[in-house]
């Protein structure tokens, strides 16, 4: 049988964090992020609680590099495809996301309404991510001939936000299905970003 310390020597540094901050992704379905014991943690890995916090310092580093493993992750699965129209790289990239956080709910609604997500370096990353999805959006409004104004910006961070809430809600108690709630979520950015008669139109020709 192998032993411990054989495992240990096995990986490089950089493989055998990655194998942690795997394991802590893993260890988040159906428990949420609070719940992740660096003790659990250790004796999967056959590594000793020691090692952990060489590499991470401690359990909120640790779970830090989870958080970012995570949002990392999401913005590479949710990155649109730029061979398509850009209301339709929008779409594909709203309905990979919600693919995603399906897949990981556990995860995903433990990130965003745990006690960890009021630390603040935990912050910055929730932060960061949401600046990424809103700066596609202000990326491709003008592609689709509408001017990038204060207005705009504000709409599209909002609207991000609003995605994270109704998406939560959503999986929680999902009294629609998953194509009418895309539909709300499509059709929620050029309403709150835009005029009404502009909303209308861009939605009735793109037939969103």
């Amino acid at each position: 049988m192998t032993s411990v310390e054989e495992k240990r020597t096995r990986l490089s540094p950089q493989a055998r964090r990655r194998q942690l901050v795997t394991l802590g992704v893993e260890m988040l379905s159906g428990r949420s992020i609070d719940a992740v014991s660096v003790e659990e943690l250790a004796e999967r890995a056959g590594v000793s609680r020691g090692l952990i916090f060489h590499y991470f310092g401690s359990k909120q580093g640790y779970l830090l590099a989870v958080v970012k493993h995570l949002s990392e992750e999401m913005i590479a699965f949710t990155d649109p495809d730029p061979s398509l129209p850009p209301l339709e790289q929008l779409s594909g990239s709203l309905s990979a996301y919600l693919d995603y956080v399906t897949e990981n709910r556990d995860g995903y609604v433990s990130l965003l309404r745990g006690t960890t997500s009021s630390d603040p370096e935990m912050r910055a990353v929730f932060d960061y991510t949401r600046g990424v999805l809103a700066q596609r959006v202000l990326e491709r409004v003008p592609l689709i001939g509408v001017e990038v104004t204060p207005r705009v910006e504000l709409a599209a961070r909002g609207w991000v936000a609003f995605v994270e809430e109704t998406v939560i809600s959503w999986l929680r108690e999902p009294g629609v299905s998953r194509e009418e709630l895309l539909e709300l979520l499509n059709q929620a950015l050029p309403a709150v970003a835009m005029r009404p008669e502009q909303a209308l139109a861009l939605l009735a020709a793109a037939d969103v």
